[in-house]
């Protein structure tokens, strides 16, 4: 038997709200998916999926609000003007910027941003 890395799910308050966010980093999720409790969205080889709280709930038995940051979510820009120009768009939009973008250590253009759920996301080139 063997497993496959098939996708990340990401707890949400409000589905209308994160999928607004993730649209704004160029991820393709149609409208009418607004109002929906468990959204997937197609990325390569995996998925990266959408539930809403109750939903987590009632898979798990409960739900705590976590805390802390655990788990990055990054996504890759074409170039490193794209990471400060979707940086900028992000927060021109009233999202959070955590971190400006700098040139890291490794040599890659970073930025990092909140989702509406306070989930940190990177950006880089």
């Amino acid at each position: 038997m063997g497993i496959k890395f098939d996708m990340v799910g990401i707890v949400v308050k409000d589905m209308r709200k994160a999928l607004e966010f993730y649209r704004l980093l160029g991820l393709e999720i149609p409208e009418n998916a607004n109002d929906e409790k468990h959204v997937e969205v197609a990325q390569g080889s995996f998925r990266l999926a959408f539930d809403v709280q109750e939903t987590i709930r009632d898979v798990y038995g409960g739900w705590d609000e976590p805390t802390g940051h655990r788990i990055e979510l990054a996504f890759l820009c074409d170039s490193r003007g794209e990471v400060d120009e979707l940086f900028h768009k992000i927060t021109e939009h009233g999202y959070n910027g955590h971190r400006d973008p700098w040139d890291a250590f490794w040599g890659q253009r970073y930025a990092i941003v909140q989702d509406p759920d306070g989930n940190l996301i990177s950006l880089f080139a």
